[in-house]
Parts: structure tokens; C-alpha cells; sequence
């Protein structure tokens, strides 16, 4: 009889099925190891945790920011000057940028005529002088015979009046005299200061009337700034207190002399007058600044800039600190930028007194990432 014959089972494909099946299952406990380990931050804590710096978020109502105003320099003294009396100018004695010092001759007029009406006045005076010395010794000659008879008493009135009027007369061309003199003194323009000789307005064989100017001079002694102040804050200046203005990129100590009572209906502005330092090399009309703080009413709080991180649209956010059931996380939070001063952001939004915000290294940070303060202090309740 035969032998009925059974199926043979492949050993090999068993094999194959089993390991299949074992993998799939080495597969499945590494995944849910691995979910475990995410899902439970209480299982080892700080183990996953990304360490990061925070800083703490201070709330405020304002915040201070600088504000810059502009000034000019300009000489104590300074103005036009020219002649007092016409004439034809004759010479000009110095040249634009010249240092004079007081007196110093600047232009001169031609008085070839004045000399001769000084020559004139000066041969009247003398003739008039010599004609009362002659009256003068008429009038003692006919004194005594007068009062003895010998002439009338109307001859002798008559000499002395005649004394008088000579006397009357030599005042007369002697002050016209003195006036030539004077017109021929004035002939010469002369530095009124020490002063650098700025713009000249006219030339050589320019006929000029007096009070036109001739030349613009600067004082070289003290030098000031005169600069536009905001009213609100011109008001907390304080007189003859020290102030940090900035000149050619340098900073100088200068004195404030005084505030001018009047705004600029413009710029609506007060000009605030500082004293620049004794020696501050300046030209006239140079600009120079001065950064003062101005007081902001605004509720928000300081933030290093590497807090910020700049999203779509132009909104900034940073990271702050949150407990979660599964730890202490980082979640985004949108804030508005309203004022930089240095390495730092006055910022204000969804952040509350108190909040920790990862105050540098954001990038390495994805929102909802577990992290711990990397001094070592865990967050409370991390």
C-alpha cells in the first residue's frame, strides 16, 4: 500500500516569516521608546532640555530715547564795518582770512580832498587868530582913554565887539578845523577787535557812503553754539550747567549762557546759547549737535536685540518661557519694536511683567522646544 505523502513545509520560508515579524516589532518598540521619551519630559528631567540664557521682561509706562538738535557755531562778536564818511576807497590793506587785532588799518579813502579843505580851515584859523590878538591889543590900547575921555565910549564899544566876534569866529573855524581832522582819521578803516577778516563787500575805486559795509569780521576770542531746543525740553536746561555737545565728530564740554525768550514760530523751537571752550578751533556758521532724553509714555519693556527675531511682515518676535504639562517650552510671542538705544529694543505686546525670554541664540530654537536656564537653575516647575 502506498505511503500517502505529506505537504513539505519550506524551513526556509519560515525563517524568513519569523524575522520579518521580529523586526516589526524591534521597529515598533524603538518608536514607542522614542514617543515615550518625547511625550514624557518627567522622565529624566533636564536630559532633553536645550539649555539657553534668558533675561527677565520688565514692564514699564515710558521709556527714554535721545533726541538730536542742531546748532551752528558763531563768533561772540561778529558784523559788517565801513567808512563813516564817503569818499572813493583808495587801498585795500588786508585780504579775506587775514587775523588782525584791534586798530589794525583795513582800507583807506582817498583825502587828497579833505586834506586841502584842512589846509584851508587850518590858514583861517590862523588868520583869524592873528586878527584877534590885533583886536585884543586895540581893545587894552583904548581902555584907559576910553575912561579918561580922550575917545568916545561908542569907539570903544565898538572894538570890543568887534574882539568878540573875532573870538566867535576862531571857535568857529577852529571846530571846522577839527572836524577835517577827524574826517581825515576816519578815512582809514580799522578793526574795532581782533578778528578774522571774513567777506569783503567792495572794492578798490568803489565810492562808498557811510554805514555801507566794507568787510565782515569775526571775533577770534570766545566762540558760542547756538542751537534750536525743543520747548518741552529747552525748559529742563539748566543755566551755566556743562553739556556734551558734538563738533566735528568729537565731543566738547560747553557752557549754557542762556536761552532767548522767544520761540521760532517755525520750527517752534527756543535757541539755547552754549559757551564753547577757550581754544575750539570753529568756523562760523559750522554745525554742531546736542543729544538730550526725552521722556516717552509708553507701557512696554527693554530687550537685548538678540531677543528679536524678525518674522513675516515686518513683525519681531521673541521666545518667552511657558509651563506646559510636559515641561517648560518656548513659545513665540509678537512684539512691536518702538525704540533702539544701542544693543538694546524698547518693545511692547503680548509679554506680561516677569516673563523670561531667551535672550540670545533664538535661531537654534524651534517654538515648543523644551529648554532650561543654562545657569543651571531650572525654570519653577521644570
Amino acid at each position: 500500500m502506498a505511503r500517502q505523502q505529506r505537504p513539505i513545509r519550506s524551513r526556509r520560508g519560515a525563517s524568513t516569516l519569523t524575522a520579518t515579524v521580529s523586526a516589526v516589532l524591534v521597529t515598533a518598540g524603538i518608536t514607542a521608546a522614542l514617543h515615550a521619551r518625547v511625550d514624557d519630559p518627567g522622565d529624566r528631567p533636564g536630559r532633553d532640555a536645550m539649555p539657553v540664557a534668558t533675561v527677565d521682561f520688565e514692564q514699564v509706562a515710558a521709556f527714554e530715547r535721545e533726541q538730536r538738535f542742531l546748532g551752528l557755531v558763531k563768533a561772540a562778536t561778529s558784523g559788517s564795518v565801513g567808512f563813516e564818511v564817503p569818499g572813493a576807497i583808495e587801498a585795500i590793506l588786508v585780504d579775506e582770512g587775514d587775523r588782525v587785532t584791534a586798530g589794525t588799518p583795513l582800507a583807506r579813502l582817498d583825502t587828497r580832498s579833505l586834506e586841502a579843505r584842512r589846509k584851508a580851515a587850518a590858514a583861517t584859523v590862523a588868520q583869524v587868530r592873528a586878527e584877534l590878538e590885533l583886536a585884543r591889543a586895540r581893545s587894552e590900547r583904548q581902555a584907559p582913554l576910553a575912561a579918561s575921555g580922550a575917545i568916545s565910549r561908542q569907539n570903544f564899544d565898538d572894538t570890543r565887539l568887534a574882539e568878540k566876534a573875532l573870538v566867535a569866529r576862531l571857535e568857529a573855524v577852529t571846530a571846522e578845523l577839527d572836524s577835517l581832522s577827524i574826517d581825515l582819521d576816519k578815512s582809514v578803516l580799522r578793526a574795532p577787535y581782533a578778528a578774522l577778516v571774513g567777506r569783503q563787500h567792495v572794492d578798490r575805486g568803489t565810492v562808498t557812503e557811510p554805514g555801507r559795509a566794507v568787510f565782515t569780521l569775526v571775533a577770534t576770542g570766545a566762540r558760542e553754539a547756538q542751537v534750536g531746543i525743543a520747548v518741552e525740553q529747552a525748559g529742563t536746561l539748566a543755566v551755566d550747567r556743562v553739556y556734551p555737545l558734538e563738533l566735528r565728530g568729537e565731543t566738547i564740554d560747553a557752557r549754557l549762557r542762556g536761552i532767548r525768550p522767544d520761540v521760532d514760530p517755525v520750527s517752534m523751537t527756543a535757541a539755547a546759547i552754549f559757551v564753547l571752550p577757550a581754544g575750539t578751533e570753529a568756523f562760523d556758521g559750522e554745525p554742531v549737535t546736542i543729544s538730550l532724553p526725552r521722556r516717552v509714555a509708553a507701557s512696554g519693556g527693554w530687550l537685548p536685540l538678540s531677543a528679536l527675531l524678525e518674522g513675516e511682515r515686518g513683525v519681531w518676535t521673541v521666545l518667552a518661557l511657558r509651563e506646559r504639562a510636559g515641561g517648560i517650552v518656548a513659545l513665540r510671542e509678537v512684539v512691536e519694536v518702538l525704540h533702539v538705544s544701542g544693543d538694546r529694543a524698547f518693545v511692547r505686546g503680548t509679554l506680561n511683567d516677569g516673563d523670561r525670554v531667551i535672550a540670545d541664540g533664538i535661531h537654534r530654537v524651534a517654538p515648543g522646544t523644551r529648554v532650561v536656564d543654562s545657569a543651571g537653575d531650572r525654570i519653577a516647575g521644570a
